[in-house]
């Protein structure tokens, strides 16, 4: 899957698609913000369906020269990235870590567990929007390294 991923990515960025979104993007008259909150949604559903690496490696690619286009921060980026892609490990259908814990506890069905780590996915999801409306927040550590 990896290397299946490396090699659609290359392809990707050689046939243009990241230069196009870019220009879709600024021919729409979209705010950078909003442009953002797509691509955030792109990946909350990613994540309902993928396994989290491969998700990664699939988008990053293309959204990276985008979001750096419309003016956010590289380090932020990824870091947005990491975030994303933690929930998609709780998220149904997929969330690979609720499987791995109805795997060891065999007395508990699958849907009980969605169930209880839910409270959890909203606190992620709210970490994700002050990640994303403060970025000062995430910025702080790294900023002080220059």
């Amino acid at each position: 899957m990896v290397i299946c991923a490396l090699i659609l990515s290359n392809f990707i960025n050689r046939a243009g698609l990241p230069t196009a979104l870019v220009e879709m993007i600024q021919a729409a008259n979209v705010t950078p913000m909003m442009a953002l909150g797509l691509i955030l949604l792109v990946y909350i559903i990613l994540g309902c369906v993928f396994e989290s690496m491969s998700m990664m490696l699939l988008t990053v690619p293309i959204f990276f020269p985008v979001v750096v286009e419309l003016g956010f921060d590289p380090i932020w980026f990824g870091i947005v990235v990491v975030v994303v892609t933690e929930i998609s490990l709780i998220t149904p259908p997929v969330g690979l870590n609720v499987f791995v814990l109805s795997g060891i506890i065999k007395d508990i069905n699958t849907g009980t567990i969605f169930k209880g780590v839910f409270p959890f996915w909203v606190a992620d999801m709210v970490r994700l929007a002050v990640i994303v409306l403060v970025p000062a927040i995430v910025l702080f550590l790294p900023n002080m390294l220059y």
